[in-house]
């Protein structure tokens, strides 16, 4: 059965021992970060989401590392592994039992008409009052001091909205989009709004400024788990997040019409702030402790003006913390990894798995493995990355043959360290980069390396016979197994 809300995923988390109640008072300054970095680097059971109830100056409760492990993602999605949605995925956008050949008969083409219909099962759906509705503030009762939102690191610019679902409309398709870009309190009634240019929200303010135009947006705070993650998904722009999100939870999300603007967001939130963003506003925003572990630097950005808050009468406010990895955002990667796997093997089928390192921070580095077939079959695949989709920001690429437990990174390191002469197996160009990383020399451009890190032959130059690896025979490694405990360990 789906969630309906965050607090039905809290109640959950409780039962399973993945929560703990902190009871005294703590300060939205400083004070829930550091407590939740160190929750959130611990190993094993000691790692938590933390419910911080009472607050300084707030009556709402903070939630924190809610998707903080492996353990915690999987229940927010309400699956044993994460490849189990992938799975799914899989079944539905498949070309070959979507489309089947010449060869297939009428009733296998008709088969497939069920897995094309259950997509519409999965669009939102109107609702006309709703919980994120009980309180409604407009005009002068407009204040977001009230929120405990977070300052998380000492440099930081503010208080930042960490965990926001950013709703706007495309003004082409009409499609609602919900993307999780951060947001830094300006004062009572403004925020920055943080939208990088290869973002959807970017490119549906783009439109508006350059039509002279204001742009309506409403930003939700909590909901079911199934749109916090979703709202934090590469998904492309004729597939909607309230979709993606039904699609997650095997049943439609309801939405309800915002009062102050023509967008409808999550029933079950528990803040919805409604407002505009002017064209041509800017603010300095920033700087921001960012999950690349360091401080993003300071820079001009759209201003997000209030005209209402709405808040479930009892609200709790939902946030996240970003800093060196680990922390809760790499379990949300580690999910997108997961379940867009498929997608990246519709465009390549020839890549048989993707890891992205949590110390990559999920746009520095991609290591995948393919069964390879010709030479300069690993190069064809770094290229293949580098134009697909945001895999485009990928800094490293790293492709190993199909034998590679690429998730073991001590394995990896082991074949790059001895199959990869750097003269002939790196590939190295420049192209588009992510814009929080600074190492490149200008934002979001900046130089890329590919590593073909495969087994070579002679149609790659590789003239002698490629080495046998080191291993035992296997009638001896069964022998020892049989007898291990008769050796005394």
């Amino acid at each position: 059965m789906a969630y309906e809300n965050i607090r039905d995923f809290i109640a959950v988390l409780e039962q399973r021992g993945e929560l703990i109640r902190i009871k005294a008072e703590v300060d939205a300054v400083l004070e829930i970060a550091e407590i939740t970095d160190r929750v959130s680097k611990e190993k094993g059971a000691a790692n938590k989401a933390i419910l911080f109830e009472r607050v300084r100056n707030s009556r709402f409760p903070v939630l924190t590392n809610a998707f903080g492990s492996m353990q915690r993602m999987c229940l927010s999605l309400e699956v044993a592994s994460l490849d189990d949605i992938g799975q799914r995925i899989r079944e539905i956008v498949d070309p070959v039992n979507l489309f089947p050949g010449p060869g297939a008969g009428i009733m296998d083409k008709l088969q497939m008409l069920p897995k094309l219909a259950e997509l519409s099962n999965y669009f939102p759906k109107m609702v006309k009052k709703a919980p994120c509705q009980d309180v409604v503030l407009t005009g002068d009762q407009v204040d977001l001091a009230n929120i405990p939102v977070l300052q998380c690191w000492p440099d930081d610019g503010g208080r930042f909205v960490t965990l926001p679902m950013v709703c706007t409309v495309d003004p082409y398709t009409k499609i609602t989009n919900v993307g999780m870009y951060r947001m830094q309190v300006f004062d009572r009634r403004t925020t920055g709004m943080h939208w990088h240019k290869h973002k959807d929200g970017a490119r549906h303010y783009q439109h508006y400024e350059s039509a002279g135009k204001r742009m309506e947006v409403a930003v939700a705070i909590g909901g079911d788990p199934s749109i916090i993650y979703a709202s934090t998904a590469p998904l492309p722009p004729a597939i909607g997040e309230y979709v993606f999100a039904g699609f997650l939870r095997n049943r439609p999300l309801e939405v309800i019409q915002c009062k102050t603007v023509d967008i409808r967001v999550p029933a079950e939130a528990e803040f919805v702030l409604e407002g505009f963003v002017d064209p041509g506003e800017r603010r300095l925003e920033g700087p921001f402790g960012d999950h690349t572990g360091y401080y993003s630097e300071a820079d001009q950005y759209p201003v997000f003006h209030l005209t209402a808050i709405t808040h479930r009468k009892d609200a709790l406010y939902p946030a996240t913390l970003v800093g060196r990895p680990p922390q809760e955002d790499a379990y949300l990667g580690k999910a997108t990894e997961r379940i867009f796997l498929p997608l990246l093997q519709m465009v390549a089928p020839d890549i048989l798995d993707m890891d992205m390192p949590v110390e990559g921070v999920f746009h520095n580095n991609v290591i995948v493995k393919i069964r390879k077939r010709y030479a300069g079959h690993g190069k064809k695949v770094i290229h293949t990355i580098w134009g697909t989709g945001m895999l485009m920001l990928s800094k490293f690429v790293i492709v190993c043959d199909e034998d590679v437990n690429i998730h073991d990174y001590s394995e990896v390191t082991w074949k790059v360290m001895n199959h990869v002469d750097p003269q002939r197996d790196v590939v190295i160009t420049d192209g588009p980069l992510d814009i929080l990383d600074h190492s490149c020399p200008q934002i979001g451009f900046g130089g890329k390396m590919g590593i073909d890190a495969t087994r070579k032959g002679a149609g790659e130059g590789f003239g002698r016979p490629w080495p046998n690896e080191v291993k035992m025979d296997p009638s001896v490694r069964k022998r020892v197994d049989e007898r291990w405990k008769e050796y005394g360990f």
